[in-house]
Order: structure tokens, then sequence, then C-alpha cells
């Protein structure tokens, strides 16, 4: 894939790499050891991805975050698959919120 032609559906192939990497031998891939140790550890993973991406965030490091961001994303999409959750299902969420304010969205979640 081209340079220019990268979107949002890269997400979609990865998380069909990531599904078929589902009880392979952890010793031959990661992610195979990620969904071995179970969601424990694969929470463990997204949210220490998800504070070195704030780090780098906040030193002003645009690399660091284009690195971490790309980190963070394959990790939760491994917690997505490992929790049942697919790419489609988060896509039609985010559909349903648009044009909603962020702040009337939060407040008709159920307290």
């Amino acid at each position: 894939m081209s340079k220019d032609a990268v979107n949002g559906a890269v997400l979609d192939a990865l998380y069909e790499v990531i599904e078929s990497r589902r009880g392979a031998d952890p010793e031959s891939s990661y992610t195979a050891k990620l969904f071995d140790r179970g969601p424990g550890k694969i929470c463990q993973k997204v949210g220490e991805e998800a504070v070195e991406t704030v780090i780098e965030g906040v030193a002003g490091n645009k690399e660091g975050v284009v690195g971490e961001s790309a980190d963070l994303l394959y990790h939760l999409l491994v917690l997505w698959a490992a929790s049942g959750v697919t790419p489609q299902q988060v896509w039609a969420k985010l559909e349903e919120r648009q044009g909603v304010s962020g702040i009337a969205e939060k407040a008709s979640r159920p307290k």
C-alpha cells in the first residue's frame, strides 16, 4: 500500500492478522504470546502503551507520539479481539456519536 493510500482500513487489516494469530505458537508470535498470557497481560500492555503515548505528547515529541500511538492501537486491537469486540462495533459506536457534543454524549451515559 502506498503511503498516500494508508487510511483507517489498515486497522481492520491488522485486526484480521491479530485474529489469525489466536492459537498460534506463543514462541513464534508475539500476538499469540499475548493471547496465551491472558486478558490481564493484554490490559497491562494497553495501559503501558497509553502512558508512553502520553509521555511523548507531553514532551512534544511528534515522532514519539506516532510510534507509541501505533503500539497503543496494536495492543488495543489485541484487547478487542480477546474481548470479542470487532472493529466494526467500535466504528459503529463512533458513527452513532457523530454530531453529538462530547458533553451531551457523556451526560447521556448511565450513572
